[in-house]
């Protein structure tokens, strides 16, 4: 089967290689992201591959859909980024890889609260300095701090899990209990409760109408003064021009970001020697509590590979007209877990 593989990059050819090496399918690698315009690339294939930031929206699916495109297969867990009326109105099946490490995510996750408590990034430059004065730098015992866990999946779950390893008390939302999560001891609480009595906040939900923005104004002013915010799941789960302003009155006392909700022009991409454009992520980057990384939560050789084996399990399932349900996602499916 012919597949066009948008926004691939060098690390991903080795991983879709080895995973395609018995499957046999021709994968046509592009290096430029999916949109209306780099839509006739994919002309002669029968799907296209794509990763997060691909646009996959009434626009670029009406492109492909001429060219015969039938199959939508993502190379990850959400699916935000697809217009799904759009394509089950065009005939197109859309695949997604529900879980490939929820260990990679959730550790990546406790890795940014750690380097914002302890201020690791800030004591490593300040050594290669030879400026060996802690001043600056005192973080907080974890041990008995109250966690808040909003969206207790699986990677929610394993971040919980960490945190009671620390001796958090942790505090749990999710329209859907966990069992796994309530046998660790997480409390479910409503979500006024958890942005009121969280010391940290971790968001680990999907990004849906219900959830867009869910870190606004509003919740912000519920949360405890100092409070630590840490995001990998979607960028618009937070109002990011709210959060500006809590970081700025001190509100806010530490923000970690593994995601951010206009990253699509800047995340994956070598910008060092461009001058960026998007004002509100450059004023993020002025504040010395404000920690990002770019999108790499998921990014481990065990997560990578297991993303490259499923997805061309998936192609391979859609060739012999038998596919995995609990990898499709259809129009009545907005949550992903």
């Amino acid at each position: 089967m012919k597949i066009a593989v948008y926004s691939t990059k060098p690390f991903e050819r080795e991983f879709l290689g080895a995973a395609n090496a018995g499957a046999g399918h021709e994968l046509r690698f592009l290096l430029p992201p999916l949109s209306p315009e780099t839509a006739p690339l994919a002309e002669g294939c029968a799907g296209v591959c794509a990763f997060v930031n691909d646009r996959l929206d009434a626009p670029t699916l009406e492109a492909l859909a001429p060219l015969g495109v039938k199959l939508l297969a993502l190379r990850s867990a959400g699916f935000n980024h697809v217009n799904l009326d759009a394509a089950h109105a065009l005939g197109m099946t859309v695949l997604r890889v529900p879980a490939y490490s929820p260990y990679a995510v959730a550790e990546h996750a406790v890795g940014l609260m750690l380097t914002l408590n302890r201020k690791f990034h800030r004591a490593f430059n300040r050594v290669r300095e030879q400026n060996f004065a802690l001043d600056g730098l005192m973080g907080f015992d974890m041990h008995r701090k109250t966690a808040g866990i909003v969206g207790t999946g699986k990677i929610g779950e394993l971040t919980g899990k960490i945190l009671a390893g620390f001796g958090c008390r942790v505090l749990g939302f999710d329209p859907v209990r966990s069992p796994a999560c309530e046998a660790l001891g997480v409390q479910y609480v409503g979500m006024d409760e958890l942005l009121a009595d969280s010391d940290i906040i971790s968001l680990h939900c999907p990004l849906n109408p219900a959830t867009r923005h869910l870190i606004n104004e509003s919740a912000l002013a519920r949360t405890k003064r100092g409070v630590m915010i840490v995001n990998t799941s979607r960028g618009g789960v937070i109002d990011t021009r709210a959060a500006i302003r809590y970081l700025k009155n001190g509100h806010i006392g530490s923000l970690g970001l593994d995601v951010y909700e206009e990253e699509g022009d800047l995340f994956f991409n070598d910008l060092s020697e461009t001058i960026i454009q998007d004002d509100v992520f450059v004023r993020l980057m002025t504040f010395p509590n404000v920690l990002i990384t770019a999108h790499q939560g998921f990014f481990t050789r065990e997560a990578v590979g297991n993303i490259a084996q499923t997805t061309i399990g998936n192609i391979t399932d859609f060739e012999r007209g038998k596919v995995n349900p609990a990898n499709q996602v259809t129009s009545e499916r907005h949550v992903a877990r």
